[in-house]
């Protein structure tokens, strides 16, 4: 299950308003978080996201591979995390050599959001898995015991109906680890984090998603190496062609009815 403590979700009170009435009765509503977190590798700042506060650890972990700053787990020495006004500063020790090839790269991500391009100075600093991963089929059955299992465990979304999903799954389907976020990228970057930290082989299953499949979320998943990635809703034309020049089964719009399976042509 997902962290859904004080961090992750906070009670606002509301009013509800009907259409044919001018007051409703006022109830608690439990609001999904979200807050800023400054990642800091060494004494040198890299990046703000904007973030659900929970399972940060994960996340800092799934970030830093995804964004190339590590290539292993065991690249990052620590993790040390502590408030800071309205947010969090996530302090990571890297490993000497790790460090000195951070801070040889050229880049300044200052205030990414969502999109995953802020900060970028040119094409060929987009975000990009440079090895092909190698295709594996994902049985239905398994698609669909993974459906299930996940919307039983999507804590926070229950209470707030304002997070994201991604999880990573069996090959036969059990799901495995699931994180959650007000950002899609954030959901995926946990999920793969707790997976690094967990030591969970990329090439013994899945990921799945219950957000849009945009091509960040194709690298994420090549990066990681995983074969295959399932989503909930429907993919990007550049998500598509990013999964087929990658060797990543790339399944959308899987429902309990049935799911799209994309083929490289």
């Amino acid at each position: 299950m997902t962290d859904t403590s004080d961090d992750a979700q906070r009670t606002f009170r509301a009013r509800v308003v009907t259409y044919d009435s001018a007051a409703g009765a006022a109830k608690d509503i439990a609001v999904a978080v979200e807050a800023p977190i400054n990642i800091v590798y060494g004494d040198t700042p890299y990046a703000v996201m904007m973030v659900t506060p929970a399972d940060i650890e994960d996340f800092v972990y799934g970030f830093s591979l995804t964004e190339g700053v590590i290539g292993q787990a065991s690249e990052i020495r620590a993790v040390d995390v502590s408030r800071q006004h309205e947010g969090h500063v996530a302090s990571v020790n890297l490993a000497p050599d790790a460090l000195r090839r951070h801070m040889a790269r050229r880049r300044n991500l200052s205030g990414r959001t969502s999109c995953g391009l802020c900060g970028v100075e040119d094409f060929t600093q987009l975000p990009a898995a440079t090895e092909k991963v190698g295709a594996r089929n994902v049985a239905p059955a398994a698609i669909a015991r993974a459906l299930a299992a996940l919307h039983e465990k999507q804590d926070l979304f229950r209470t707030t109906r304002a997070a994201h999903a991604a999880a990573w799954c069996a090959d036969n389907g059990d799901v495995l680890v699931v994180r959650e976020d007000v950002g899609r990228h954030n959901a995926l970057d946990k999920t793969i984090g707790a997976c690094l930290r967990d030591g969970l082989s990329a090439r013994e299953g899945f990921a799945l998603i219950t957000s849009r499949c945009s091509f960040e979320m194709i690298e994420k998943t090549a990066i990681f190496g995983a074969p295959a990635l399932v989503s909930v809703s429907a993919p990007t034309s550049l998500a598509i062609e990013r999964a087929q020049a990658l060797g990543v089964t790339l399944i959308a719009v899987a429902r309990d009815d049935g799911a799209l399976a994309f083929v490289t042509p």
